[in-house]
């Protein structure tokens, strides 16, 4: 059996993208080892395949990325040479091309985003050059990409003459064997429920202004977020004031299918990334395809490829990411209605399905064989 390892950068859990990619792989011969972090709060983690986690010193910064590398590459140099190298995201591209180029062994670098334009780094002129010199060096001499929508394969081929595969954020079409009420999640059972899930709920994907829009609505319509990121600290403490107080739920990362739970209960699922920089104005998150497979409509803003597949496939409403025009766009998509929706959800999740997507990953293990 041929030997595959894939390393990411964070706890391995709640990479969805990375969990399908893993099935087919297994589908396909290979033998899995699984390779990221572990956190203090990271959840257990048993799967069907092998795999390891470090614990590092650092958790953000110049020194938690290089040691991630350093650890990295050491892992990799002295196990038995793999058959077949996956780097996610830049991050773990530097080891894994060092080592795959040492071994002689293919190597598949998986582009989660256009990691030079996410927004962390764009007011830190020296850890973006870093970022840029080191993709400058590598992304030009691989053979093997893969990226997450057209629009990013569009700015990679621009930078660099070559065209990355286009593998979508496209979920499976697993869903839980048992299903759970409202009451049984514990949550409002005549609300008009929103739910906006994801494992980077930032600056800048439009928590801030949905918690202003539901302060000016009707106390019947609610919200719960579902996952981690940077302001939820921030959105806690402004949900606690009297014109939100018990209207937000706040749900902490759990598997993928026990969130799913969560998700279809909702009434509407909201991806509201703004065009603040060129990472979201590309995107196109795993929760889209999420709501889209659990037959709730859609709230979207009109960064480029969610908007596409929105407005295309007729399975929602887009708006401009402020208090009064989503407050609009809510209370439009409550009168239509779930039901309004219902046929276009199901056709869109017949044509975006996993079976379908996967096509690029087996077509690309041909090619390296």
């Amino acid at each position: 059996m041929k030997r595959v390892v894939i390393t990411v950068s964070n706890d391995l859990v709640t990479d969805q993208r990375v969990q399908r990619s893993i099935g087919v792989l297994q589908e396909e011969g290979f033998q899995v080892n699984f390779v990221g972090r572990k956190l203090p709060a990271s959840q257990d983690f048993t799967p069907h395949y092998d795999y390891h986690r470090f614990k590092l010193w650092f958790h953000k910064g110049f020194l938690f990325y290089a040691q991630l590398n350093l650890w990295l590459f050491f892992y990799l140099l002295f196990r038995k040479p793999y058959d077949l190298y996956w780097a996610n995201d830049l991050d773990t591209l530097l080891p894994n091309y060092l080592i795959a180029r040492l071994r002689r062994k293919p190597l598949i670098y998986d582009s989660h985003e256009y990691f030079c334009g996410v927004p962390e780094i764009q007011d830190r002129p020296l850890v973006k050059a870093v970022w840029q010199g080191l993709e400058k060096r590598i992304f030009p001499k691989l053979k093997w990409v893969l990226t997450v929508n057209n629009s990013i394969a569009d700015l990679y081929e621009k930078d660099y003459g070559i065209r990355p595969r286009v593998l979508r954020n496209v979920g499976n079409s697993l869903l839980p064997e048992e299903w759970k009420s409202r009451p049984e999640l514990g949550l409002p059972e005549d609300a008009f429920l929103l739910v906006n899930q994801g494992a980077g709920i930032n600056v800048d994907r439009g928590m801030e202004e949905v918690l202003e829009a539901l302060a000016g609505m009707d106390s019947n319509i609610q919200l719960m977020i579902i996952g981690k990121g940077d302001v939820v600290p921030f959105l806690k403490v402004r949900a606690q004031k009297e014109d939100l107080k018990g209207r937000v739920h706040f749900i902490d990362p759990m598997p993928y299918r026990d969130m799913l739970r969560y998700t279809a209960v909702a009434d509407l699922g909201l991806s509201l990334d703004k065009d603040s920089n060129i990472n979201y104005r590309f995107s196109l998150p795993n929760k889209v395809f999420d709501y889209i497979k659990c037959g709730i409509p859609i709230l979207a803003s009109k960064v480029v490829e969610v908007r596409n597949l929105v407005e295309g496939e007729g399975i929602g409403l887009c708006s401009e990411v402020e208090p009064k025009a989503l407050q609009e766009k809510i209370r439009e998509i409550q009168a239509l209605g779930k039901a309004h929706f219902k046929e276009a959800l199901a056709e869109a999740a017949q044509k975006n399905s996993w079976d379908k997507e996967q096509r690029v990953i087996r077509e690309l293990l041909v090619e390296i064989r």
